[in-house]
């Protein structure tokens, strides 16, 4: 019997919905959306580091003020509650992704340890 990886794919998918750590962070989202300052800011941080990812993807090197902006916003974000239960429930959820892909990548990590 063939196996569609997809079909487990997209199982998995359903089942990362369900789990606790997916569900606390799409609450502690909402809690964050709820306050429009930190919302704000959260927004703001997100561009910030999405156009320096993108630079350095691009091979650009990365000016000193904007260096600095991504710092100063880091540090505004870092006091903000909503916003620190948000990114220590998205670690939560890495963690799971990762176990996940160790499991994931094991034939492949075992193909290259023979």
């Amino acid at each position: 019997m063939a196996v569609n990886i997809y079909d487990t794919a997209n199982q998995l998918e359903q089942d990362l919905r369900q789990t606790k750590e997916y569900k606390e962070l799409q609450a502690a989202y909402a809690t964050m959306q709820a306050n429009q300052s930190a919302f704000d800011l959260f927004k703001d941080f997100q561009e910030v580091q999405m156009q320096l990812s993108q630079k350095q993807m691009n091979g650009e090197e990365l000016s000193d003020e904007e260096v600095q902006k991504a710092h100063d916003l880091a540090d505004k974000v870092g006091n903000v509650d909503e916003i620190k239960a948000l990114m220590g429930k998205e670690r939560n959820l890495n963690q799971l992704m990762n176990d996940l892909n160790q499991i994931i990548t094991k034939p492949v990590q075992e193909l290259y340890r023979n």
